[in-house]
């Protein structure tokens, strides 16, 4: 069975900085950045992007829809 290894991206312009993603994140890979964006919140990014299984929890929970999740078979 080929393993799956996940990726996101996120559209840092638009997160707000709610962290719901961070927390339905089952490895991990999300965290806040130290910097703001240009409407002032801490936005998301994928802190440990090794960590990333693809599952999209992140993507489903984000009330803005600014994450999209990628999917490879390694």
């Amino acid at each position: 069975m080929a393993k799956i290894r996940g990726s996101i991206v996120v559209n840092i312009d638009r997160c707000k900085g709610c962290e719901v993603c961070m927390v339905s994140c089952p490895t991990g890979t999300i965290a806040m950045a130290k910097e703001v964006n240009h409407k002032g919140y801490f936005y998301a990014f994928p802190a440990n992007p090794d960590l990333c299984i693809g599952c999209a929890s992140c993507a489903m929970v984000c009330p803005d829809g600014v994450i999209t999740v990628y999917k490879t078979k390694i």
